[in-house]
């Protein structure tokens, strides 16, 4: 079976990671810093925290940005779970806004269609999660200059962007939005087994993350109400978590970290050789809009059902039947039953639908082997026909 997404482990990861187990610190020692001072400056943000997932650096993103009952948080329905479940971790409700359907990534064009009627009932955004989907970032420019018309804060959740860039500079540099989160799941396309991190130009929101991630405490005398009762004295300024990176994880992102623009090029090489070998079938390849560089997380095709003698159940087990480790990103949130029981219906998101309908996530990771693509291509081939 030819997997959709796989690491990429070498013998100095193992190194990196097996030199922690041998030293003073398992956790909260130097590497998660080295972690998180490699990403900034590669991607030319103030602030980085390292935590154990995207989910958790969303989670802390909006409540360091005030989220809470009574506000609304505003995502794509095409997404993992967790870029709208981190709203309701606050209290506050979530709605969703159409795909485009070029990009798949959150329409600005639906986006400020529903922001003139929020406006009108009163129920516009607090924070707007936008989601690069595959890796390609979505049309920031554009977002954020509805944010400063429409007055909400942005969260762009790059889980599949790392690497990537916007109007030629790297993704995570927070230049149209507040906080930008990154994924380190295997699948990604550099890992630190699981874990995330939160990345800000805010002073402010950087502090309240790190007290967030943490169990609320602090060690900053300048931070506490009174003077420390000694040296080893820490306060309980907030209501924090254990979100915390180990630092067998940071060893492995500082190594994987070394290696991240090689894998992006490498993604992209493969995406350009699937683009030529799959010219001719009955599919759409994905598009890539000159203003960004993908991540290239996902290579997602779509069906020309209308083209095909089969339906899209059909081609997706044929091709896991051929040994080929096909997925499909996303299920559209809002048929999920938990979001169902909220009122959602799939007709307010007919594009999102229509995507749902046809996508196929090829494999697409940084060591898949001409073979291993021809082997797709060959597959996908005799599949619809």
């Amino acid at each position: 079976m030819i997997p959709y997404g796989y690491q990429d482990i070498t013998q100095a990861d193992i190194d990196a990671v097996v030199s922690v187990l041998q030293s003073d610190y398992l956790t909260q020692g130097p590497l998660v810093p080295r972690f998180e001072q490699a990403v900034a400056a590669h991607v030319s943000a103030k602030h980085a925290l390292a935590v154990n997932s995207a989910t958790s650096a969303l989670h802390i993103a909006c409540l360091a940005l005030g989220l809470g009952p009574g506000d609304w948080l505003w995502t794509t329905p095409i997404t993992f779970v967790a870029s709208a479940n981190c709203g309701l971790y606050c209290g506050a409700q979530v709605d969703f806004v159409d795909i485009d359907p070029s990009t798949y990534n959150l329409c600005p064009r639906a986006l400020e269609s529903k922001l003139i009627e929020a406006e009108k009932a009163g129920l516009l955004p607090k924070i707007l999660v936008a989601v690069h989907m595959c890796g390609q970032p979505c049309d920031m420019a554009a977002i954020h200059s509805l944010g400063q018309k429409y007055d909400f804060r942005i969260i762009e959740d790059a889980s599949h962007a790392i690497g990537g860039k916007y109007k030629g500079e790297f993704i995570g540099n927070n230049r149209y939005s507040d906080i930008t989160v990154f994924s380190f799941h295997p699948v990604k396309i550099i890992t630190t087994a699981e874990g995330g991190m939160a990345l800000t130009n805010s002073d402010e929101l950087a502090r309240q993350m790190a007290l967030l991630r943490s169990h609320g405490i602090t060690r900053d005398p300048e931070q506490m109400t009174h003077v420390p009762d000694g040296p080893w004295y820490y306060q309980q300024i907030g209501l924090g978590f254990n979100y915390r990176m180990t630092e067998l994880q940071a060893a492995l992102g500082v190594s994987q970290m070394q290696r991240l623009d090689v894998y992006v090029a490498r993604r992209h090489e493969l995406a350009r050789r699937y683009d030529q070998l799959l010219q001719g079938l009955p599919i759409t390849t994905p598009w890539q809009h000159p203003d960004g560089y993908s991540g290239m997380h996902l290579y997602v095709v779509r069906l020309q059902l209308d083209k095909i003698a089969k339906t899209h159940r059909e081609v997706f087990d044929g091709l896991r039947a051929e040994g080929i480790g096909v997925n499909l990103h996303y299920i559209p949130l809002y048929t999920q039953p938990y979001y169902e029981r909220m009122g959602f219906k799939a007709s307010d998101f007919a594009q999102s639908q229509r995507y749902y309908a046809e996508a196929i996530s090829l494999p697409m990771f940084q060591t898949l082997s001409e073979n291993q693509q021809d082997r797709v291509v060959n597959a996908l081939t005799l599949t619809i026909q």
